[in-house]
């Protein structure tokens, strides 16, 4: 009986406190508590008249029930101030926000493909890998009127072999990546073989079995393009390939450049008949620390070309450019007597056939240094006319001179030398399909070259044809032949001779197996 009426008390007080408090939502509820209160309360005093219930246990049963009443109440009033009310939605904007949420989780699921068990995730898609292989056979074959190699080593010319005829089997080998990073933000690296004293060549010699071959890092870039705020601008930094339209008479196809480049085109241009472009850069070639022991300077080149494309229809078009590099702190300067303060002026890579001449003037050590500063002038063109799909006539021109070339100058410094030259140019046309691609794609080329011995710097010219380097001209005649899809054969016939000096007359004969993945 006590603990029953107890239970019940405690029940009717918290329910007077809930009905005190304003905590209960209704006054059909309030009035019923009141009344449920009241019953208690009379039944309590019954109880008591009758001696059944103590007066004493009844005011504590009483006081007890209240606390935990209180207690509850407060409860529930700090449970009120943190809910949460929701304004009332129409049902139309609620299906609205069902099909926004729907179409993005779509969305999201196609891009990350949700589901698809053989699918690979997505960011895979963000990296493209690229390489080629490259094997054959090249055979150097010197004349037998050549003066032997001690009279251009006389002259600092690095030639090592003017009469003897070498055969060599050689590979290539090439792996890129690229990394979509942001949307307007691609990384990439390149890895190749090769010497890494040689920028000029990737040819690995075969039949060095006593080690591996070299794997070298030649291209390590970052590409910067927003199709949405510069359409018009793609910036370049890092090692990054040659920036330059051309061709290989001024810049090596192997060669990697060293700095920053801006390349602007017309992002409307591919439907339209004339396309300009123009590139801009600068280069670090050779980073110098200057002391008191060492006075040369850093070597830079800084390099501009801007041109336009023609495009009258989907048979014809034709390209032009106008570029001028200049060179700084290139040429060698004199040391003083028994000094080495500029001995760092000296090229720290060169092929053969630039003007040179001994940076310590009293002859107590030789070291080679160019005579001449360079500042290059550069006009290239092609023109690519389709004859019958997919057989194309291609032609290319290339004209250099180097502004900077002082004859008196060069005489002054090097007066034993033979005699030098600012100009040069390049002439080629090839009938045949422009790429090889497919099984029975072919082509046919022939071309003639003329590089006088200071146009350009010799030690990023071509190194094949007179096995590298300026002061030669001659023939080139080539050919290749498709085996399958990406898989070709090539051959050449390089026949070159000295323009100027000592008698020097060089053939080689290369066959190449070439697949590009």
């Amino acid at each position: 009986m006590n603990r029953s009426f107890s239970h019940a008390w405690r029940r009717v007080a918290l329910a007077s406190l809930l009905v005190a408090s304003g905590l209960s939502a209704h006054a059909d509820e309030r009035e019923d508590l009141e009344t449920l209160k009241q019953t208690t309360l009379n039944l309590i005093q019954l109880l008591v008249q009758q001696g059944v219930l103590p007066a004493e246990k009844a005011d504590l049963l009483v006081k007890e029930a209240e606390s935990k009443a209180r207690n509850t109440v407060a409860e529930a009033r700090k449970t009120e101030k943190t809910t949460v009310r929701v304004q009332y939605v129409p049902e139309s904007v609620r299906q609205q926000i069902t099909e926004q949420v729907r179409e993005e989780v779509v969305a999201q699921a196609k891009a990350e493909r949700w589901g698809d068990v053989n699918a690979v995730p997505e960011w895979v898609d963000r990296f493209k890998f690229e390489g080629d292989l490259r094997l054959g056979y090249q055979r150097d074959m010197f004349a037998d009127d050549n003066a032997p190699e001690f009279v251009f080593n006389s002259f600092g010319q690095a030639i090592g072999n003017t009469t003897e005829d070498r055969n060599r089997t050689r590979v290539r080998a090439r792996l890129g990546i690229s990394a979509r990073v942001t949307p307007d933000i691609t990384a990439g690296l390149r890895l190749t073989t090769g010497s890494s004293s040689d920028p000029v060549s990737t040819n690995q010699t075969m039949g060095n079995y006593g080690s591996k071959y070299n794997f070298a890092l030649d291209r390590a870039f970052v590409r910067l393009h927003s199709q949405d705020t510069a359409p018009w601008l793609t910036v370049n930094a890092g090692r990054i390939a040659n920036p330059f339209f051309g061709t290989d008479l001024l810049w090596d196809d192997d060669l990697a450049f060293d700095g920053v480049a801006l390349q602007f085109a017309d992002s409307t241009a591919a439907s339209q008949t004339w396309r300009p472009f123009g590139t801009v850069g600068v280069f670090p070639l050779e980073d110098i620390q200057r002391s008191t022991s060492n006075r040369a300077k850093s070597k830079w080149m800084v390099g501009a070309q801007a041109g336009v494309e023609w495009v009258p229809s989907n048979d014809l078009r034709a390209k032009v450019g106008l570029g001028l590099y200049d060179f700084r702190n290139i040429a060698g300067e004199p040391s003083p007597s028994g000094s080495s303060l500029t001995y760092d002026t000296a090229p720290a890579f060169r092929q053969k056939g630039n003007t040179l001449y001994n940076l310590q003037a009293d002859g107590s050590a030789t070291v080679w240094g160019l005579a001449s500063d360079y500042q290059v002038l550069n006009l290239s063109g092609t023109l690519d006319y389709n004859l019958y799909n997919p057989v194309h006539l291609i032609l290319s021109a290339d004209y250099v001179r180097n502004l900077r070339y002082d004859s008196a100058r060069l005489a002054a410094r090097a007066p034993a030398s033979w005699q030098s030259g600012d100009t040069g140019y390049l002439l080629r046309a090839a009938i045949g399909m422009p790429q090889m691609l497919l099984k029975g794609d072919w082509q046919l080329s022939l071309a003639y070259r003329h590089l006088e011995a200071d146009a350009v710097v010799d030690a990023f010219t071509d190194s094949d044809f007179h096995l590298g380097g300026t002061n030669n001209k001659g023939f080139i005649v080539g050919a290749q032949y498709g085996l399958s899809r990406n898989t070709w054969l090539s051959a050449r016939w390089l026949s070159s001779r000295e323009i100027s000096g000592p008698p020097l007359s060089i053939n080689t004969m290369q066959v190449y197996f070439h697949a590009k993945f």
